[in-house]
């Protein structure tokens, strides 16, 4: 797939941009373990989507993409926890990762399906 027209790729590296965002509002107000922690996984999300594209083979392209799927879990809780505690993470972010995430599972399992499906051939 060509990065320009890969819709996961391109909202994932949106989200990164925005998760930045809230990394800076946390460093403003002193919260830098949890900034790093929220920088990490929130960006981390994007790079195994993007190194996933290089897979050498499908087994790969579906470990990179349940390594994405992990970092957006964790990204999950890290927003929970500053939103409850810390500052307010703005609606709009909490649904783009719900979107990556549900994007995430589908990608990972129809390619599982079609991994069956072709080794059934």
């Amino acid at each position: 797939m060509e990065k320009g027209n890969n819709p996961v790729l391109e909202k994932s590296f949106n989200f990164a941009l925005q998760v930045l965002d809230v990394v800076k509002q946390l460093n403003e107000i002193r919260q830098f373990v949890l900034a790093g922690q929220l920088c990490r996984s929130g960006t981390s999300i994007g790079a195994n989507i993007r190194e996933a594209q290089r897979a050498q083979s499908k087994a790969d392209f579906i470990h990179k993409l349940n390594i994405a799927l992990k970092e957006a879990e964790e990204t999950d809780y890290w927003f929970m926890l500053i939103d409850r505690k810390i500052l307010c993470i703005p609606d709009e972010l909490i649904l783009e990762l719900d979107e990556l995430i549900r994007l995430l599972v589908a990608i990972i399992n129809s390619t599982k399906r079609n991994n069956i499906q072709s080794a059934g051939n």
